[in-house]
């Protein structure tokens, strides 16, 4: 049976607003990247099932919100510099390069289900047990792929 999505908008907008400002830190964006997440749902809700509908949003606002980020960096003329400024955590400006390179190459070599499970345990600070729950993943697969993540960032970081 599929989903009824005018309810999950009535019930889990807020939500996926939260979210989406949380990601993107401006309003309108936020608003917009809220839309495109309902949307989805609408031109899906055939195949989805009604379990776990806050997960199943949440990881899509995600997904959408880390899009949205990725497409603005790739327009230098719509980057958003308070984003990356942020991102880096430092204003000296050698110092937010090279971290801002040192991210584009680990994050460029992983995939979107880790690049989803880092946000959402790093910077959501969620538990390994909530981060897995999100992402229908077990615990030990949340863990196995932080731990390839950070591998992968201690390689590139002797490079």
């Amino acid at each position: 049976m599929p989903v009824d999505v005018e309810d999950f908008y009535r019930k889990y907008g807020p939500m996926v607003l939260r979210r989406c400002r949380k990601l993107l830190r401006e309003e309108e964006k936020a608003k917009d990247a809220m839309q495109d997440v309902f949307v989805r749902i609408l031109q899906n809700e055939k195949r989805l099932k009604k379990t776990y509908p806050s997960s199943l949003l949440y990881v899509t606002a995600t997904n959408v919100c880390l899009n949205i980020i990725r497409k603005e960096k790739r327009n230098p003329q719509s980057a958003d510099e308070e984003l990356l400024s942020a991102i880096a955590g430092n204003d000296d400006p050698e110092k937010q390069a090279l971290t801002l390179h040192f991210l584009d190459r680990l994050f460029n070599r992983g995939e979107q289900l880790t690049k989803t499970i880092a946000v959402l345990h790093y910077m959501d600070k969620l538990t390994l047990e909530e981060t897995a729950e999100q992402v229908n993943m077990s615990v030990s697969g949340v863990r196995k792929r932080l731990r390839q993540l950070k591998k992968l960032g201690l390689s590139l970081k002797e490079v």
